[in-house]
């Protein structure tokens, strides 16, 4: 037997997931809404003759592929490689990098905008005693978890460092994730940096870091408090959409019994 933990947001509406603007809607047709399109289909047919006299219930979604929680792929960060190579979009992307053990590092010590920086990824690894290897995927939990679902959620967390991205590919991750809005620190507290220092090599620092070593991150993930430092695999296929910079997932963390 396995446990299987549901580490993606549903997609809800109501539910503040993202800042003004991103919002996302369900439009939700009932059964008996639908009986209509049922009787286009057969001429003659009579709601009576329906069991319940029910059709079939049915939704519209509008949405973007970067609402929800979803994997974004290199062609997100920038139109080509720093070698000059086109980025890959989601649907190019190799399935075998998103089924695979993983590791959760906790960083929800850490305030709001602030940048993980190699050393706290290697301390982390350390005080939970793993070594990371080659496609492992690495997810991240900040504090930005516990805010899920509230206005403050956007705005909320510590972002991962163009260093600290290419530390982890540097060591052969492919995937990564956070239960944050974004992998990078929120865009309230890059502006304010950019205010100061007028540097634009710090916006979207982590996900930039992408044209040098590629690699796809998870974005919004959920209950990565729930999991466990190490010993469990991730699942998160991205739906194919052709061409496009990011796909949804219905991520999975799947731990065998020994790790409770």
């Amino acid at each position: 037997m396995r446990r299987f933990i549901d580490i993606s947001m549903s997609i809800e509406n109501g539910v503040p997931s993202d800042p003004p603007g991103y919002e996302f809607k369900v439009d939700y047709v009932s059964h008996a809404d639908t009986v209509p399109m049922l009787q286009g289909r057969y001429p003659g047919l009579q709601a009576e003759e329906l069991i319940g006299g029910e059709a079939f219930a049915l939704e519209s979604v509008h949405l973007s592929t970067h609402n929800g929680t979803h994997v974004d792929a290199p062609w997100h960060y920038a139109s080509t490689m720093s070698d000059g190579r086109p980025s890959r979009t989601i649907d190019e992307m190799p399935l075998d990098w998103f089924m695979r053990p993983a590791v959760r590092l906790d960083f929800r010590g850490f305030e709001d905008g602030y940048i993980v920086t190699p050393s706290d990824i290697d301390r982390e690894l350390d005080q939970i005693g793993y070594t990371l290897r080659p496609y492992d995927i690495v997810v991240v939990n900040t504090s930005a978890g516990a805010r899920f679902g509230t206005p403050a959620y956007p705005q909320s967390g510590c972002g991962i460092g163009r260093e600290a991205t290419l530390h982890l590919t540097g060591k052969g991750v492919r995937v990564v994730g956070t239960d944050a809005w974004s992998w990078d620190a929120p865009f309230r507290y890059v502006a304010e940096r950019y205010a100061r220092d007028r540097d634009a090599s710090i916006i979207w620092e982590g996900h930039k870091a992408g044209r040098e070593a590629e690699y796809c991150q998870i974005e919004k993930l959920r209950h990565l408090d729930q999991l466990p430092p190490h010993g469990f695999q991730i699942a998160c296929f991205p739906v194919k959409i052709h061409a496009a910079s990011a796909g949804w997932t219905r991520a999975v963390a799947i731990l065998d019994d020994d790790n409770g």
